[in-house]
């Protein structure tokens, strides 16, 4: 157990305990000048944490793993970050990978950085001068050789057994169309990024280290795959959810797919993610495309990436304002793509709207009334359990309204893209 106290550098901590290598449970924990004080939560946590945690899966042969291509697209605006990421990537524990940096930049600079960046490394560079996230990820498939495509962000770092996990999980669930994993902080140094990990969870909220397989509800009717389970490994259902909700148990920085499954649903859509007006949503589109067909997506904790959050209150205002434009310009998009989402969200949207009134009050209600200019400054690095301030809690909801709008917008600039003319970098 590490000696934890409080010193010139904060009085709370989050602890991440790991057994055999890998992350099991959290814990938020207020510090003192005594050691043991700390040291008795811990050591109830991991009795606790021991007793309920899963066996551990039996290991899977070398050959038996599907080969991998790993896509990191990127606008090269995080170079240190880059940089880091591919130090790991290239050296995974994994016997057959490749890694494909997309470099997904309109315009490129004279004094380019990339070109050192990939100096000597063996990494395969892919080219797409057409604008956005998902433009990137596509081209990244299209270049992809391996029998399973897995992404991840550029300002993400990743655990030297992620790959091994993703494939793994392909490997003894062979029904399964998609993996995806456990996302953890790399630091909580800033007011603003402790907040998020309050608010968020740092990306789904109630962050779980229990795998899952995900099933959509085969019904007759409208609702057809529309509600989905979380099944546990003994058969236990642990929570049904509308396919929208599949964001708790999954995000882009941390995901693979088949490549089978990604040439069916067509690849990403352009008129969402990062770098469209959209701002967001391709990656739950592409889980929900998943199960809207009839695909199992599995969980699996022991895949673990950290992701460093926004780091200024006003970065993270900007990236929660957006979540909620990039939601509801993901619906919008299904709604396009499949008119029965239509149906399905004119019984779903009033049960949704009561959940999400339900979190935003409880982040509220954890923040008590606090605003960001008024509050005092957390001590950092901070718990989870610190409060979160009004307005931020507030910001993702206010951006639900501009998502519709924000998403005709794309749609017209992904045409204008396809057309061949030129739209703003």
């Amino acid at each position: 157990m590490p000696a934890l106290v409080a010193d010139a550098t904060g009085a709370d901590a989050l602890v991440v305990g790991h057994r055999d290598g890998y992350p099991v449970c959290t814990a938020a924990l207020t510090l003192t000048d005594d050691p043991s004080d700390a040291a008795r939560v811990l050591t109830a946590l991991a009795a606790a944490s021991h007793g309920s945690a899963a066996p551990a899966p039996a290991p899977v042969d070398d050959h038996d793993l599907p080969s991998v291509s790993v896509v990191v697209s990127t606008v090269v605006d995080r170079v240190e970050d880059l940089d880091r990421l591919l130090d790991v990537l290239e050296h995974l524990d994994y016997p057959e990978h490749e890694v494909l940096v997309v470099d997904n930049r309109v315009r490129v600079p004279a004094d380019d950085p990339l070109p050192a960046l990939l100096a000597e490394r063996a990494v395969r560079l892919v080219e797409e001068r057409r604008p956005g996230l998902s433009a990137g990820r596509n081209a990244g498939i299209a270049a992809a050789r391996g029998e399973v495509v897995a992404f991840t962000d550029d300002d993400v770092r990743v655990d030297q057994r992620w790959l091994r996990a993703l494939g793994e999980r392909f490997v003894r669930e062979p029904g399964l169309d998609a993996v995806s994993g456990v996302i953890l902080p790399t630091e909580l140094e800033t007011p603003a990024q402790v907040w998020y990990e309050a608010y968020y969870g740092g990306f789904s909220g109630e962050r779980s280290f229990e795998p899952v397989t995900i099933t959509p509800d085969d019904v007759p009717g409208a609702m057809r795959f529309a509600r989905a389970a979380a099944v546990s490994p003994d058969g236990t259902v642990r929570r049904r959810f509308p396919v929208y909700g599949i964001g708790a148990y999954g995000a882009g920085a941390n995901m693979a797919f088949r490549r089978t499954l990604l040439e069916a649903v067509g690849g990403f859509d352009p008129t969402l993610g990062a770098g469209s007006p959209a701002r967001g949503g391709e990656d739950l589109a592409m889980f929900v495309e998943t199960l809207w067909r009839g695909g199992r997506i599995g969980f699996e904790p022991r895949a673990v990436v950290h992701h460093r959050h926004r780091r200024t209150v006003a970065e993270l205002r900007a990236q929660l304002h957006g979540n909620g434009v990039g939601f509801s310009a993901l619906l919008c998009a299904l709604v396009a793509g499949d008119r029965r989402h239509l149906a399905v969200l004119a019984r779903l949207v009033p049960l949704a709207a009561t959940a999400k009134a339900r979190g935003a009050a409880d982040a509220l209600f954890r923040g008590r009334g606090a605003d960001h200019r008024q509050a005092a400054t957390p001590t950092v690095p901070a718990a989870p359990s610190t409060p979160v301030p009004r307005s931020l809690a507030l910001h993702e909801l206010r951006g639900f309204p501009a998502g519709p709008s924000a998403w005709f917008r794309s749609r017209r600039r992904w045409r204008r893209v396809e057309a061949g003319r030129s739209v703003g970098g």
